[in-house]
């Protein structure tokens, strides 16, 4: 399978392509005009005419904080 300009990967596609999927079957219309009546071959139109997109999500990150000293406590 080739992969898809704007997608890291094929798995990204898939998924992309599966959720748009279920929202033509849900009643969303179709962005581009089609002669299929099946949703995932209708997303996959879309996305090839660049109308879906994929945006890759950055990784949040979060400020390290340095933690507290916590004595530690010797048994007698």
């Amino acid at each position: 399978m080739k992969l898809e300009q704007g997608f890291d990967s094929s798995y990204s596609y898939v998924l992309v392509a599966a959720r748009r999927a279920r929202q033509l079957q849900c009643g969303s219309q179709p962005l581009v005009p089609t002669r299929s009546s099946k949703a995932c071959r209708v997303a996959q139109e879309e996305i090839a005419a660049g109308k879906v997109g994929y945006i890759k999500p950055t990784p949040i990150h979060k400020p390290e904080i340095e933690a507290a000293t916590i004595p530690i406590l010797a048994d007698s």
